[in-house]
Order: structure tokens, then C-alpha cells, then sequence
């Protein structure tokens, strides 16, 4: 018989007994044969219900939803106390039209100078080309949208012979592309284009709808069952900022996995290092930017799916706060830890395009009743004031908590810029029960997935998916009733502990993950692989975005001895996204001279 264990309720906590615990995850490494033998093993009727309740018990599981009071009532999606305004931002209004949002985003960024890039002098460091920068080359009629379409049209078509292949994309049509391009190209031949996005090209995850392209999950199966008649609401407002969408890109199946494999499509490879794993989900967005092929591209984010790979590769990602954008015509419409956010090369390139798809959706405006959008104002006077002010908090033990301390200390050498700089106070903080965080996410967005797939898996579709995939949902077709009701009374327990945190500082600093690029075994490219260790040290720093809702940007801060990227997480107060972005491009700004060129690059707008 499992002890009872009873939690004080969370108000009551004495912070000075928590003690900080190192995460140790107890499951298997497996690919290949002994990988098809597990999901035989844990698909079977009675054993496999042993096998998941024996690694639910190893890993504390059962200790914690079904032995446990917990005293709070369950929050069974995040509920925000209200927040204060954020200082020196411009507030923009989210019923105006995206186009006029962006516009509003751009005045609100630092001066751009053409001559810095366009004045023929080799730059002292290597820097991806800018959505301004395509702006002006257009303007200027250095080239045009469809010039610029035929490179990157040659570039995909040529990733399928790559050796090994570089699957970006699943689903392109080069024709659409022209046309899209064509478009572009005639109005700003007559001086109307229709915003600083128009022209600019980017990649939506395969979980995004993108008319006329199916919507797969990255799984076989998925576009039988569910049919694409429209642009998904953060596209189709991208579409009217002009944006050319250059197909559908590749992803870990259905988002379920953190290293991007996926042996349907082929295995998206890092653009700094060919031989190991984008990061998953969003791996083909977040490479597809890495690479320079587009200048944005969108992701979901549901447990770092959008962080993890933008990190790994070298890019910006935004994980907004729960309810900014919109959901509908996603896959993951009906979840409560996902968002829609973007993935670009640059802090500025990210504010543009999240101007552009932000929205609340109307059922979160009544159950959230989200403040208005603020944009930082890059462009004020007050920008350095209010920089200084910032008050970062870094829970020491868990951000030293690394799979190298490349990463650490890299990251900590960014904090000590910050308050050189800019004067940026470090705060100690203690966050208690992470590990309750934790196993709070996997019960939440396991049987959420679970119920939105249960229809299909009925049907005879769950044999048709990945076999890490049928091992999640295994785990997954475990949790009952009870675990998820105990999993929501965790979330409000947490999310106390967050706000709490929140009245000390005004951002959570942390690495963005535990490791950089990990090595693809050559074993996992054909069936794939399912390995928790590997998991563990990619998520170690991601869970509070996704339970609690909160907003968290990573920005590339340097390289490890390998010279893999690393990435600085920034997470900020619910709504608190101006806050968030205004440092994560101080931290841009600090490391912009340390930045590499990737191995695997593409000078899209290199007109020599």
C-alpha cells in the first residue's frame, strides 16, 4: 500500500524547507527491434498496464496523483490575477487589422540604416538578412518577391538529394509559391504593398491549417480524417499582411516528441551540425529559419515545441501567454497548454510577425479577459530606464542543473552583461515542486491528446503511428479520471507559487534547455527512438510556459566547446510579452557579435 502523503496548502509553504531535486527519469533508451518489441509489449492487454504502472511508480507518479492530498481546488486551464501595465510599451488595439498592427510594431523598432547591410563592406560578424531587409530590397528594386521565390523553390527542391536528406518541408507546391510571389511582386511594382510583411516568406508547421495544403501532424493519416477548407486564423492574418507561405513544414508526430525524428518523413537535421537532432516539435520551422531559407516561420508550442528547436538551432522563438493568439485551424485547438507563436532568425523579425497573428480567440476573451497587446518601444528614450529596473530571478540550483556547464556558464555570463550594460538586478529565487510541475504537464496535455486522438485510435488509426508515439499514448490511455483531476489541483498550486515569484521579480531567467543538439542515432532514423533521458534535459527548463500559460521567448546566446548553439530563456508575467521581448533584444543586441554562420546556410537575398 502506497503512504499517504498530505501537502500544506500552498500559501502556507516555508520556502526555506524546499530543497532542490535533481531530476532522474527511469525508462528505457530504445531503437530498432527492441524499440517494436516495447510497443508490442506495452500495447498488450494486461501486460502492458503492468509495465506502465511499474514506470509510473519508478518515477514517482503514482506517489503524487493517487497517494497525495492536495489542498487546492483544480484550475483546469490558467486563470491570471490581474497584472499591472507594463512600463515604456506601446498598447495596440487587437480588433485592427493586422496589417495596421504591424505597421504600428515597426515604428515602435530601432532606426534602420540600409547602408549597414547593403553598403557592399564584408560585416565583422555574420548576421541573418532581416525582414527590413527584404522590405528595402524590394523597395529599392534590388529584387522582387518572385526572384527571391525561384532561390528558394531551387533550395527545396534540392534538399531531397542531399545526403543524408534535409526534409523541410511536407507538403510544397512550387507553382503556389510563383503565384504568391507574382502577386507580391506586381504590388510593389504599383506601390501597394500591403504592409512591411508583404513579400516575406515563411513555413507553417504541418499542425497548422494552410489552405490548399492538408494538414498531416507529420503523421500517414491524419489529412483522411480531417479535411483543410480554410487558413487557420493566424495564418489567414499573415496572408493579408502579404506573407508568402511556402508550404507546410516538418515536425516531431502530432508534437509529440522533443528532438523532431520523424522515420514518415525523414528526420529534419540541424543547420550547425548535419548529424544531430533539430529539437522537436517545431523542428522543420525552426530549421527552415536557422538556415536562412525563410525569414519567419510558425510553430505550436504545447511543451516547448517552439523553444526547444529555436534554441537547438540558433533562432528566436516566442512562446506567448496562453489565449493571445488564436488556435482555431490547428490541430491542438481544444488543449490548455498550447499557443500559435513564431519562429525567426531575429527579436525584431519575431515582433513583427506576433503583431501580425495576435488575437484572442472569443471564448478567451470572456474566460481570460486578456489586457490589451503592448509592443516595447525600442525606439524611446526611456528604452535604457526601463531596462535597468528589470529585476531577474534565477533559481541557481536548477539553472546550474545542465547536461554541460557550457550552457551555464555562457548563460550566467549573459546575466553579468546585462547588469553591466544595462544594470539588469539578479535576484535568488526558490521554485518548489518542479517535479509536481512536471508530472502536472504530462497528465494534462496526455489526456488531452489522448481525447482528441481517441475517435481515430478507435478506428484503427493508432497502429499507423510512429512507435514513440504509441508509447506516449500508451502512457497516455493510463492517466485516469483522478490523475487528471489531481494533475488541475497541482496547476493552481504551481501557478500560486508562480505569482508569488512574480511580486519579487519581473522575469525568470533560466537556459532554455539542459543540453545542446543532440547526436541522431543512426539506428533511430528508420523506425525512431524513444529516449527520456534525452527528453528530460530538453524540457528541464520549459514546463511553466506550457502548465501556467506564461509567456517565455529564447534567444541565442552563444555556442558550446562543439559549437552548438545555445539559447537564454526569458519568462515573463502572464501577458507580459512587450516585457520579455524588450530584453530579450538587449540580450540579442550583447551577443550579436559571437553569432556563427550555420553550416548549412542559404544567402537568399545575396544579390552578387
Amino acid at each position: 500500500m502506497g503512504k499517504k502523503r498530505v501537502m500544506v496548502p500552498a500559501k502556507d509553504l516555508d520556502l526555506s524547507t524546499v530543497k532542490y531535486e535533481h531530476e532522474v527519469i527511469k525508462a528505457p533508451h530504445l531503437t530498432g527491434l527492441m524499440l517494436k518489441l516495447f510497443v508490442r509489449m506495452v500495447e498488450a492487454p494486461v501486460l502492458g498496464s503492468l509495465i506502465m504502472s511499474f514506470l509510473k511508480k519508478q518515477n514517482k507518479m503514482v506517489e503524487m496523483l493517487q497517494n497525495t492530498v492536495i489542498p487546492e481546488a483544480p484550475m483546469f486551464k490558467p486563470e491570471f490575477p490581474p497584472q499591472d501595465a507594463e512600463p515604456s510599451v506601446v498598447i495596440v488595439d487587437e480588433e485592427r487589422k493586422p496589417e495596421d498592427r504591424a505597421e504600428l510594431a515597426l515604428k515602435c523598432l530601432l532606426h534602420y540604416d540600409p547602408a549597414s547591410c547593403w553598403s557592399g563592406d564584408s560585416l565583422p560578424s555574420f548576421r541573418y538578412w532581416k525582414i527590413r531587409d527584404y522590405a528595402y530590397a524590394y523597395r529599392s528594386k534590388l529584387v522582387t518577391p518572385s526572384m527571391v521565390a525561384e532561390k528558394i523553390i531551387s533550395v527545396i527542391e534540392d534538399c531531397n538529394y542531399h545526403k543524408p536528406p534535409t526534409p523541410l518541408l511536407i507538403s510544397f507546391d512550387a507553382e503556389d509559391i510563383r503565384k504568391q510571389a507574382a502577386a507580391s511582386t506586381r504590388r510593389f511594382e504599383e506601390g501597394n504593398q500591403l504592409s512591411i510583411l508583404d513579400g516575406i516568406f515563411m513555413a507553417i508547421k504541418d499542425d497548422i491549417d494552410c489552405y490548399p495544403h492538408p494538414s498531416k501532424g507529420a503523421t500517414t493519416w491524419m489529412h483522411e480524417v480531417r479535411s483543410v477548407e480554410k487558413d487557420a486564423v493566424c495564418v489567414s492574418r499573415l496572408r493579408s499582411c502579404g506573407v508568402i507561405l511556402v508550404g507546410k513544414a516538418n515536425m516531431h508526430e502530432l508534437g509529440m516528441g522533443t528532438t523532431g525524428n520523424n522515420p514518415n518523413y525523414g528526420t529534419t537535421r540541424n543547420p550547425h551540425a548535419v548529424e544531430r537532432y533539430t529539437g522537436g516539435s517545431s523542428s522543420g520551422p525552426a530549421a527552415i529559419v536557422a538556415s536562412g531559407l525563410c525569414s519567419a516561420a510558425l510553430g505550436t508550442d504545447g511543451g516547448g515545441s517552439v523553444r526547444i528547436p529555436s534554441s537547438l538551432c540558433g533562432v528566436v522563438g516566442l512562446k506567448t501567454t496562453y489565449g493571445r493568439t488564436s488556435m482555431e485551424g490547428s490541430i491542438c485547438d481544444a488543449g490548455t497548454v498550447e499557443i500559435i507563436g513564431p519562429i525567426a532568425s531575429t527579436v525584431e523579425d519575431v515582433i513583427l510577425v506576433y503583431a501580425a497573428i495576435l488575437g484572442s480567440s472569443p471564448d478567451n476573451r470572456i474566460s481570460l479577459r486578456p489586457p490589451p497587446p503592448c509592443f516595447p518601444d525600442l525606439s524611446s528614450l526611456e528604452n535604457a530606464n526601463t531596462l535597468g529596473s528589470l529585476r531577474l530571478g534565477k533559481y541557481t540550483e536548477w539553472f546550474n542543473d545542465v547536461h554541460s556547464t557550457d550552457i551555464s556558464d555562457v548563460c550566467e555570463d549573459v546575466l553579468k552583461l546585462l547588469s553591466k550594460s544595462h544594470g539588469c538586478e539578479t535576484i535568488e529565487i526558490v521554485i518548489p515542486e518542479l517535479h509536481e510541475m512536471r508530472t502536472a504537464h504530462v497528465v494534462s496535455i496526455g489526456s488531452e491528446t489522448q481525447c482528441s486522438l481517441n475517435p481515430d485510435c478507435e478506428d484503427g488509426k493508432g497502429v499507423k503511428l510512429t512507435y514513440d508515439t504509441r508509447i506516449s499514448m500508451a502512457l497516455f490511455r493510463s492517466f485516469t479520471a483522478s490523475d487528471y483531476v489531481a494533475a488541475q489541483c497541482l496547476r493552481r498550486r504551481i501557478m500560486h507559487h508562480h505569482m508569488e515569484i512574480f511580486k519579487k521579480v519581473d522575469v525568470i531567467v533560466t537556459p532554455t534547455t539542459g543540453m545542446t543538439a543532440p547526436k541522431i542515432p543512426s539506428s533511430a532514423l528508420k523506425d525512431g527512438e524513444t529516449d527520456m533521458q534525452v527528453t528530460a534535459y530538453l524540457m528541464r527548463f520549459i514546463i511553466a510556459g506550457n502548465l501556467l500559460g506564461l509567456p517565455a521567448i529564447t534567444v541565442p546566446v552563444g555556442y558550446d566547446k562543439q559549437g552548438l548553439p545555445i539559447g537564454l530563456q526569458l519568462i515573463g508575467r502572464p501577458w507580459g510579452e512587450a516585457t520579455i521581448l524588450h530584453l530579450a533584444s538587449a540580450v540579442e543586441e550583447l551577443c550579436a557579435k559571437s553569432r556563427k554562420k550555420p553550416a548549412s546556410f542559404y544567402d537568399i537575398l545575396n544579390i552578387k
